[in-house]
């Protein structure tokens, strides 16, 4: 493992990249077979969704399927392959990547932070009560809300102590497991993203879409980077944070007027 560890390592940069351009793949893809899906259901006459429920159930299941697997490989074998490779690419990242390359992913990683994310949230429930959408704006602050409760029970639930580091950039406290930065990252962006879906016209969705994805991918990557987080912590927390939003979506759609949202 040691070596494909310290390869991992010696290309994490490279690496975050390539990660970063799949996903915008993988997001470009979803666009495409939503908007074929948004086409035919006008074709019907019916009512396009963002997210058919049958999809939606198949991915809330696996994605708890996901986290229970890495949460049952962090908590239950603490020796196991998961938890040595984590640890082992945290000593290797901390040896390898440079103080330059860390002082930049140190300021990208602050759009997960609570300090934006909070009044962020609020400039944007506030801005759906004055276009009077009110139940959109509703689904919009449990999301939100729900980031710090669930996050934090999964946290002292599991109270897995986070990598060593003496790089000095970023100093965080608290437990490690699931990641919060890449939990409340996804949720927060994903149901920006689906917000400005419903709001906008199509032919912003794909800029709409691919910004999510890539913001997403930023930040919950520069925490194993920072090494303020292992691997598993911030998979743990795309998943269970993925999970929540599929719920929030699922949700929103399910209280969308034939109409549009147009009802405080």
């Amino acid at each position: 493992m040691e070596p494909m560890v310290e390869w991992i390592a010696a290309h994490a940069l490279r690496l975050w990249a390539l990660l970063l351009l799949l996903a915008l793949l993988a997001g470009d893809l979803a666009w495409r077979r939503n908007a074929r899906w948004h086409r035919h259901a006008l074709a019907r006459g019916g009512a396009p969704t963002v997210l058919r429920w049958q999809a939606g159930l198949i991915l809330l299941l696996a994605l708890a399927l996901l986290f229970l697997a890495i949460a049952a490989a962090v908590a239950g074998q603490p020796t196991g392959e998961l938890a040595r490779f984590d640890t082992s690419l945290a000593e290797s990242l901390h040896a390898q990547l440079p103080a330059t390359a860390l002082r930049g992913i140190a300021v990208v990683t602050h759009l997960g932070d609570l300090g934006w994310v909070a009044p962020a949230a609020a400039v944007v429930a506030a801005f759906l009560l004055l276009r009077r959408h009110g139940r959109l704006a509703g689904v919009w602050a449990v999301a939100l809300l729900g980031i710090l409760p669930i996050n934090g029970g999964l946290k002292a639930l599991f109270q897995r102590v986070r990598p060593l580091h003496d790089h000095g950039y970023i100093v965080e406290r608290g437990w490690s497991f699931p990641s919060g930065h890449a939990f409340g990252s996804i949720v927060f962006y994903g149901m920006l993203a689906y917000v400005l879906l419903r709001l906008l016209p199509p032919r912003f969705h794909r800029m709409v879409i691919a910004a999510a994805v890539l913001l997403v991918g930023v930040v919950g990557i520069s925490r194993i980077l920072l090494q303020v987080h292992y691997f598993s912590d911030v998979m743990a927390g795309y998943a269970a944070g993925a999970a929540w939003l599929v719920l929030c979506i699922g949700m929103a759609e399910h209280l969308r007027a034939p109409a549009g949202d147009a009802t405080p």
